[in-house]
């Protein structure tokens, strides 16, 4: 959520800012709104003033026996009285109708974030890792898959499309994958949360899923929103709090379940297992103080990139364009890994700075040491990794040309010694 303050400070910097996501400029019908706004607040002040002034004339006018001025006064009383529910509705409506403008508007990209329309547009940063290669055709995971237990007609009979049921091995490596992960991501610090799976309005808020993007969730019957992401339940731990400096940074990490609908990917990755409504991911959020977000960026990115690392997995980082970034983000790096079977890099995490963005749709603040106001904390989130999307990638760099695939070094620990996953005959 923007200030209306700053853009009333600088509406020609909010426009420019704003343009580069490609938005049209907002400032004008914003202060417009805001005036009238703070017209009416003021119009109510000054009536709501006049009628205790009233009051005590009619009091004093009674104390003179002046009847007829006593009466005067009080007629005057009734049509303030009468005016003040008017006014105290415009007021509302004028500040309901403020705030859903300044909800749709997206966060305004950094100042080294390159300008560009889509994917095309984003800046290579790094690669690391050779892209893997074999003696024989490398295959795509859903071609590896079913012999090792993704089974995705059992998914997709018992759920619907973009459902998969995993099973045997791959249910094994899709486990160890994800505590390996979490492990990793705790050893950096990040304390180690179960979090509620089922949210209500006001944390979906926080984050920025709602009010625009409601068509991406799923919603139960009693008004809960099933999370999209961990991000959603570990960045809300700080609503409506006031923290201490001290307390800062703080840096939450979980596996859990996400849930999404997919509803903008009508025709994208619809056979095997990269876009799911239901996966598993480790999420991490930090929550800091101003001065220390651009350090924290690097820091969580570095931090999924060592997942990487440790499984050998050829990747990419990218700088985002303004075009592609999310709704909530002012800068994201993605991680891509190189699929052998697909022989291109594929997204599996994206790593965020959300500034102070979050934070006041939120009301998170701290208070900086020696003083005695607050100010917002900026957030900030990424995967570390998206589980799915991993098996999906140690399947394809690990396939030997018998249908089995190797188990990387680092996750043999978790499957009691496991070498290799062999395919069902």
């Amino acid at each position: 959520m923007h200030d209306i303050r700053l853009i009333r400070d600088d509406p020609a910097a909010f426009d420019a800012a704003l343009a580069k996501r490609g938005f049209a400029p907002q400032s004008a019908a914003l202060v417009t709104l805001d005036e009238q706004r703070r017209a009416t607040i003021a119009e109510s002040q000054t009536a709501q003033t006049r009628r205790n002034e009233l009051s005590k004339a009619i009091g004093q006018a009674k104390a003179h026996k002046d009847e007829a001025k006593a009466q005067g006064l009080m007629a005057e009383v009734a049509r303030l009285k009468a005016a003040l529910p008017t006014l105290e509705a415009d007021e509302a409506r004028l500040g309901a109708e403020l705030s859903d403008m300044l909800a749709a508007i997206p966060n305004l990209p950094a100042a080294d974030v390159p300008e560009g329309g889509g994917e095309d547009d984003n800046a290579l940063v790094h690669t690391r890792g050779t892209p893997t290669t074999f003696a024989f055709t490398a295959r795509e995971h859903d071609a590896i898959g079913p012999a090792i237990g993704l089974d995705f007609e059992t998914g997709a009979a018992m759920s619907g499309a973009r459902f998969t049921l995993v099973r045997g091995p791959a249910a094994r490596l899709q486990r160890a994958l994800g505590q390996f992960m979490l492990d990793h991501v705790a050893e950096a610090g990040f304390e180690q949360v179960s979090p509620p799976l089922l949210v209500r309005d006001e944390a979906v808020f926080g984050t920025g899923q709602l009010p625009k993007f409601s068509e991406d969730l799923f919603r139960t019957t009693d008004g809960r929103w099933l999370i999209p992401t961990a991000e959603v339940s570990l960045t809300n731990i700080v609503r409506e709090q006031i923290l201490s400096e001290a307390e800062l940074p703080l840096r939450f990490t979980a596996l859990t379940p996400c849930f999404r609908s997919e509803a903008g990917a009508a025709g994208r990755d619809t056979r095997g297992y990269i876009r799911q409504h239901q996966f598993d991911k480790v999420e991490m959020v930090s929550i800091v103080t101003p001065d220390m977000s651009e350090a924290e960026h690097e820091r969580m990115t570095a931090c999924a990139e060592g997942v990487l690392d440790a499984l050998q997995l050829p990747f990419r980082r990218t700088l985002l364009c303004t075009g592609d970034m999310g709704f909530t983000a002012a800068r994201t790096y993605d991680l891509e890994v190189w699929l052998p079977g697909q022989a291109r890099y594929r997204e599996i995490s994206s790593v965020s700075t959300c500034t102070d963005f979050q934070a006041r749709r939120m009301n998170a603040r701290y208070r900086p040491e020696g003083e005695k106001g607050t100010r917002f904390v900026h957030t900030l989130n990424g995967s570390a990794l998206a589980v799915g999307r991993t098996l999906v990638a140690v399947l394809e760099n690990y396939q030997q040309e018998d249908g089995s695939v190797a188990v990387p070094a680092v996750l043999q620990p978790y499957l009691g010694g496991l070498t290799l996953l062999e395919p069902k005959r």
